[in-house]
């Protein structure tokens, strides 16, 4: 069974994977695959290089994300071509772990992929579980943590597909709004249910 695991900023999404970590739960974690795909050396890096320049890429050899950052921030079409190199290759290592653990054996794979929805990665998964939060409980958390005003709080929640929109695709659902313990139990609770019906 692969769950996918999703939610948004600040609505605990991490928390909730330590906790599948925690009970023994192989995790893929698309934003860990997404720093390997351009590692030095990686073909993926190379064709960043080709398409931005040799400005991307630090003399030791490893990718420049400053000054990718400053090439893509304010021009969408860059943006979506550096997209088109980066997610076929994250998408084919998450695969690739994928099938990897499958010949494990592990009945129970977790894929971390924070922008599930957004990605339209739901084929690549059994079982949809979002991690989700009030709206005014995600802007406190998201002020307190990164130390963002309302305003830049409230613009990174909205450059995200809503909550509520994910509730809705989702196959399970974890309100994260009480403690962690709460949290757990929901969690634990779930997957017994799904891991029953397997």
């Amino acid at each position: 069974m692969i769950i996918g695991l999703t939610g948004s900023i600040a609505s605990g999404k991490s928390t909730v994977s330590n906790m599948l970590k925690e009970m023994g739960f192989p995790i893929i974690d698309a934003d860990i695959v997404a720093r390997v795909v351009v590692e030095k050396g990686t073909s993926t890096l190379e064709m960043i290089k080709e398409t931005f320049g040799p400005v991307v890429v630090h003399e030791d050899g490893a990718l420049n994300r400053e000054a990718l950052g400053e090439i893509i921030f304010s021009n969408p079409s860059k943006r979506k071509q550096l997209n088109d190199i980066i997610h076929p290759a994250i998408r084919a290592e998450m695969l690739a772990q994928k099938e990897h653990l499958v010949q494990q054996n592990h009945p129970v794979i977790i894929m971390d992929i924070p922008l599930l929805f957004e990605s339209r990665l739901q084929s690549f998964v059994d079982k949809i579980l979002v991690v989700t939060v009030t709206e005014q409980t995600q802007l406190e958390r998201l002020m307190a943590r990164n130390g963002f005003t309302h305003e830049e709080a409230k613009l990174r929640i909205q450059s995200q597909l809503p909550l509520s929109v994910k509730e809705e695709g989702a196959d399970a659902v974890i309100y994260n709004n009480g403690s962690i313990e709460e949290t757990e139990q929901q969690l634990k609770k779930i997957i017994a249910i799904w891991e029953q019906e397997n």
